[in-house]
């Protein structure tokens, strides 16, 4: 891929300017959101969209989420809005929420992973937004990270990954939820299908629903084959270099004892806040609750590449609440390999 020269854009209203004046003329733009990085593109544009994948290395039978300012632009991508979409937007947009529809047309099948259907959310984050309506365009946006590799929640990470692949990246600060959003669709009128998860949980969406239910890829790898609506569902993501084993222990003596019977050259291992050391490991912590959790986790999985760690044993998060997206995404970056103790 030819090397261009990646500006680095602040959150000044000119800069904002300038980023929407790119995205307009088909050039990929990072902006940041509350979730992670997205590497953003026009949505209705088939050749940046298609720049999106070649920067990223990402498999093209792996859809993109569409980003809105408003939802006036929802009508200008979805062909059928059904009423409980429009009772969860009111509750949860802007926000963290992705919900699937059929597409409109005007939305190439490039955006959609050659699906009928498309994802779409609203983020919170002010400076996406902004560069969302100042552009005019909606906004393909994956992660701004080489596919595989842990998504971007700074600037910094989005250069590390994309410097020299993209025409710009605005730097609107560290994100402040850490992980994506959550990917719903709608099986019937007054059924949500939850695809992936995220800091918006099973719980905080029963209310609006007479049935939910879990999609079965996010606790196990599902066939190659198998065409998915959400991304995240399908390949191995958010991995580092380090390789990650988590280990599903009944308590912290037994983690322990293991890490240390198993511990070689460049082990570290991953801990809760509240966990003690572990005496001759060298350890990370990222936090006691699902929220914090996924805050820090991608944080940490950088910062042990950057250390050199080989490998880094991992305390495993719950399976319920904000705390499945954690135990999602690190499992996507175990490869689904875990140690049950």
């Amino acid at each position: 891929m030819n090397q261009i020269s990646t500006k680095l854009l602040h959150d000044s209203p000119e800069d904002l300017r300038i980023a929407s004046e790119l995205l307009r003329n088909g050039e990929l733009v990072a902006i940041p959101t509350e979730t992670v990085y997205g590497l953003g593109a026009d949505a209705r544009n088939e050749t940046a969209v298609r720049a999106i994948f070649a920067a990223k290395g990402r498999p093209a039978d792996n859809p993109l989420i569409v980003h809105i300012a408003d939802l006036d632009m929802l009508e200008q991508i979805a062909l059928e809005i059904p009423e409980i979409a429009i009772r969860l937007a009111e509750q949860f947009w802007s926000g963290a929420l992705t919900m699937i529809f059929k597409k409109r047309p005007e939305i190439p099948s490039v955006t959609s992973g050659g699906l009928d259907t498309v994802g779409v959310r609203m983020p919170s984050h002010p400076v996406a937004r902004e560069i969302i309506r100042l552009s005019g365009c909606p906004i393909a946006a994956p992660s701004a990270n080489r596919s595989g590799l842990p998504s971007p929640t700074t600037a910094k990470h989005v250069l590390d990954d994309m410097n020299g692949r993209i025409a710009a990246v605005v730097d609107g600060g560290q994100c402040e939820v850490g992980v994506e959003s959550t990917v719903i669709c709608f099986d019937d009128p007054e059924t949500i299908h939850i695809l992936r998860p995220g800091c918006i949980s099973l719980e905080d969406l029963q209310p609006f629903a007479e049935k939910i239910y879990i999609d079965k890829a996010i606790f196990e790898q599902i066939s190659p084959d198998a065409k998915v609506a959400s991304p995240g569902m399908k390949y191995k993501h958010y991995s580092p270099k380090t390789k990650i084993l988590p280990v599903d222990a009944p308590d912290f003596e037994s983690f322990s004892d293991y890490v240390k019977s198993h511990a070689q050259n460049g082990t570290y291992c991953l801990l809760f806040d509240s966990d003690p050391d572990i005496p001759g490991i060298p350890c990370m912590r990222y936090g006691d609750t699902g929220i914090a959790q996924a805050h820090d986790l991608f944080l940490r999985f950088r910062e042990l590449d950057e250390v050199g760690a080989r490998l880094a044993y991992v305390r495993m998060p719950r399976q319920t609440g904000a705390d499945l997206s954690v135990y999602n995404r690190l499992m996507r970056a175990a490869g689904f390999e875990v140690i049950k103790l």
